[in-house]
This record gives structure tokens, sequence and C-alpha cells, in this order.
């Protein structure tokens, strides 16, 4: 048992299909390009993708959707189960709904879409839908325009859950009203624009009128206005409005990204979780979800952990391999850096100006704890390392699991691993790890009265006075 709350999503689901390949001529037909198919993945998506990726992180979660008899509801039905995600399908007239992406080098070159229909006739019983989101610790309607939420029946269903638990609703500009009493609203800009297109102009000031629009016209206690990479808008009635940031993940792809978001809150407010709160883990899942390759990974092998490969690797392996094109100096630190002060930053300088890149080899909080006892790390290490990140002088930031950095110093081959303390470089351990490939080992400067344990102690004594 996880200990997660159950999440019943309601909404349309799709089928997406991405067929990728490569472009070497134009058709004889018309001044088209060629695609020659080299790959093709099937994955759920809408509403479906909603539904894997909430229980993904191990939730139980029911799908309240409609799906039809074809070979594709059957093909989606199937990605579902091997998801986890238990169907209450109220059946579908005409064709599953599907998206074909034809893709090249990552970019989109078409995308065709078929099927869809109504979602009128009920094969499941109401009971059926009516115990999924009575059992839910919160429910996620997740509407992709095509008919399933406006259904009277399930609205009826929805607007008396309501009162009682946390209800998301992720809208669409052709889809349904939202019910009355939702506790969380999450349009993107563009669609926030277009359901609220009375407000006109740019910038946030805009953003939170189109978002108090929305509140009153729906009768919502609060919406998260997505904004990309800018991060969300909080904007709850009565309150003054949050700005939550991404984190500053690079690269990735978008797509599915307001899924993962409206999954992510459901999920945390199902949990008990505060909305704000909820709010800023959904935005850190999000983030991650991009730069992990976004809806497209959905179904691949995953990518290994911070734990099995260092948080940040990939970063700097492409910032190293970039240097030494160049024909630059990679410079590579170590150290647990919990409670970052002056002496620190003073020596992540000196260490920087040494090169023309500095990677930060980063203790994780396991090593750390084995290091410096149980009272330790204070900090935890994503915080540890975004603290570092935001330093000028640092370009990168990897962590490791050991209790020195030399298999991320082995792996790198630094040009110059420097220090900061009062060792001698012979008893530096690292200085015969970085021999061996005739890199050079530098001791910096020791600043004389800053350590972190010397501002425990100080916080300590201040404490106890």
């Amino acid at each position: 048992m996880t200990g997660l709350r159950p999440l019943t999503v309601v909404g349309d689901a799709l089928l997406d299909r991405d067929v990728e390949g490569s472009v070497e001529r134009l058709s004889p037909e018309g001044p088209v390009p060629v695609l020659d198919e080299t790959e093709r993945a099937v994955r759920p998506g809408g509403a479906a993708l909603a539904a894997v990726l909430a229980a993904s992180e191990g939730r139980p979660v029911t799908l309240v959707t409609a799906l039809a008899r074809d070979e594709s509801g059957a093909e989606l039905r199937e990605l579902l189960g091997l998801a986890g995600v238990e169907v209450v399908d109220l059946g579908l007239e005409g064709r599953t709904p599907e998206k074909i992406r034809l893709r090249c080098d990552g970019t989109v070159l078409l995308r065709l879409d078929r099927g869809g229909g109504e979602a009128g006739r009920v094969v499941a019983s109401g009971a059926e839908a009516a115990a999924a989101l009575a059992g839910a610790g919160a429910v996620l309607v997740s509407d992709y325009g095509r008919g399933l939420a406006g259904l009277p029946a399930l609205r009826r269903l929805l607007a008396a859950v309501a009162p009682e638990k946390p209800l998301v609703w992720d809208p669409h500009p052709r889809g349904a009203r939202p019910v009355s009493r939702a506790r969380l609203v999450t349009p993107n800009d563009g669609e926030a624009a277009r359901l609220a297109p009375s407000v006109e102009g740019e910038g946030r000031q805009a953003v939170v009128a189109r978002a108090r629009a929305l509140l009153s016209a729906w009768e919502a206690e609060a919406a998260a206005v997505t904004l990309g990479a800018r991060g969300a808008l909080l904007v709850a009635a009565g309150s003054t409005p949050v700005l939550v940031p991404a984190s500053a993940e690079r690269g990735g792809d978008p797509c599915g990204a307001g899924d993962r978001f409206s999954s992510a809150v459901a999920g945390l407010l199902a949990d008990g979780g505060l909305l704000d709160e909820a709010v800023h883990g959904a935005v850190r899942a999000a983030s991650s979800f991009v730069a992990a390759g976004g809806a497209g990974a959905v179904g691949r092998p995953a990518a290994p952990t911070p734990a099995e490969n260092g948080a940040g690797t990939a970063d700097a392996e492409e910032l190293v391999g970039r240097v030494r094109a160049e024909g630059g100096t990679v410079v590579m630190t170590g150290g647990c850096f919990d409670l970052l002060h002056a002496g620190h930053v003073r020596m992540l300088e000196a260490a920087r100006r040494l090169g023309d890149c500095l990677v930060v080899c980063l203790n994780s909080d396991e090593s750390v704890r084995r290091l410096k006892g149980g009272g330790r790390p204070v900090v935890g290490e994503e915080d540890r390392a975004a603290v570092l990140r935001a330093l000028a002088c640092v370009d990168a930031v990897v962590v490791f699991d050991e209790d020195t950095p030399a298999a991320v110093l082995e792996r790198f081959r630094p040009d110059v691993f420097a220090k900061g303390g009062d060792y001698a470089l012979e008893t530096l351990p690292e200085a015969s790890v970085v021999a061996c490939w005739g890199g050079e080992a530098i001791v910096l400067p020791y600043e004389e009265g800053r350590s972190t344990t010397r501002l425990l102690e100080e916080v300590l004594a201040r404490g106890a006075s």
C-alpha cells in the first residue's frame, strides 16, 4: 500500500499515435516531404493520459470515460489496464478519438485527427460512476471538449461531490462549464484568454483579471493559470495572487504538461495538501515531466533516478563536452554545502576563476548522513543543489551517493579539481584520482571561522540562551 488516497478522473479519453521517421526527399506529387517511417508509438491521451500519470505515482486511479467498441478503444483499454487504471466506461457512439502525429527529428510535420462522436449511450450503470466518485479522495475533470463533461447525469453527480471533496476542473474552450464550487480550475494562459474574452491586455495583471472573471462566472474557489516555462499563477477569491515559478529544468517536450499539472495537483489535494502547497508541488511535477520528454516519453523505460545517475548529470555532460570542444578548461569541486555561507561562496568563485566552467559534485543526503551523522544534512539535496545552481560562478551540479566524488571525477575527468579547506595535497584523496589522467588538484584558501558546523553551534547556543 502506498498510503496515497484514491483519485477519480473524469473526461474524454483519446489514443495518441506518434509516427517517427526521416525526411530526405520531396514527393513527386507535390512540394511535400516524404516521411520514411522508422518507429511508431502509441499511448493514452486526453483524460486517459492524466489518469496514467496519476497512477504512475502508485496512486489508486479510476477513469470515468467513454470508449467506442472498436480496435482503437480496445487498444486504449489495454494500455489503461497495463498502467493500473480502473476504467468505468460510459460508452461512445462512433469511433474512439485518435491523434496521429507524423514527426521527424522531434518536429511534428502533420497531425491527423480521426474518430470522436457523442458520449451518449451509457453502457456502464450510473451506479458505477457514482461509486467511483464517492470513493475518491479527490476528483479531476479533464475536459477535452468532446462532450463527456456536459452529460447531464454526470454533471449532477459532480455537482453533488463538489461541496464534499476537492474537485479540480481542467477546462477546455469547447468544453462544458465547470460545476459550481470546484476547489480549483486549471486553464492555461491561452485557454483563460479564450474563456474570458472580455478581459483584454497582456501580462500578469491581465492573467489575474481573467482568473478572477472565471472564478466569478464559474463560482469556483480558486484558479491556477498555468504559464508554461513561467510556472503557474494561483488566484483565489479575496486573496493576493501567488506566482509559483517553474524549476529551472532545461529543454524537454511540453506536450502533456497540463495533464501532469492537473493530475499532480488533484493527487496532492486528495492527500490533504493545502492549495498553495499542492500548486507548488504540481509545478515541480510538470517541470520534471517536461524535462523528461513530456507525453512522448510515457510508456518508455524510466530514466535513471538521481540516486542512480546523479541529479544534473546530463546537463553537466553537455556543458563539459561543449567546453572541451572549444578548448576550454573544466574545473570541478565537491562538498556537502549544507548551509551555504560566505566561505563557500568565496571558494566557489575562486574555483571558477581556474577555468572555463565549474561543476560542483554535491554529496547526497544519504552520503552526508554517513559523513556528518544522523542530524545532517539540515538542508535536503534538492534545495542545496538549487542554491548552488543559482550562483553565477556555478555552471552545473551533480549529486553523488558515495563518500567521495571519485566516481564522478573518473566519469568527467576534469582538468582541475579544487577543494577548499585546510588540506594538504598529499592528504587530499581526490588528488591521486585526477592525477591518473593528468589532471591537477588544487587546495584553495581556508576561510577561518566560517563553517556549517560553526553556524549550527552558534544557532544552538543562541537558542539556549
